[in-house]
């Protein structure tokens, strides 16, 4: 078992401090820096918080996709190289819900506050309560 806090915990204290604390205290281009700073360890610290479960349910829905297994890495070259030729695309039975899904996940941890993802968010979850009351 970890110890903790937990790595995630510590790079969000980190960077609540470069934010909090530091910043303001910085004149305007160390301030940005920081800022950058910060904005990194946020982005790692979701890289650890989601990641490997993000890997997991790409993996899963590649190999469904697909039919076979493999690792990501060679699932992911397998599909980009069945789009290149044609062999795939947006009809193809699961392949819009998997690409749908990779971007939300990456966004999650790339760049969860921007706002188209939130709205996407939003729209994808009254989609499925509507479906659910179906």
């Amino acid at each position: 078992m970890l110890d903790q806090p937990r790595g995630a915990d510590i790079l969000t204290a980190v960077s609540r401090l470069l934010r909090e604390t530091l910043m303001p205290q910085l004149p305007a281009n160390a301030a940005f820096q920081a800022r950058v700073a910060a904005n990194a360890i946020d982005l790692v610290a979701r890289e650890i918080d989601f990641g490997g479960s993000v890997e997991r349910e790409a993996l899963a829905r590649l190999q469904a996709l697909l039919n076979r297994d493999g690792t990501l890495e060679q699932l992911e070259a397998e599909l980009s190289g069945r789009i290149r030729r044609g062999e795939f695309d947006l009809q193809s039975d699961g392949l819009a819900d998997h690409l749908w899904r990779t971007t939300l996940d990456k966004m999650k941890i790339d760049q969860p506050n921007y706002a188209s993802y939130r709205r996407t968010l939003e729209t994808r979850a009254g989609q499925q309560q509507t479906k659910q009351e179906d």
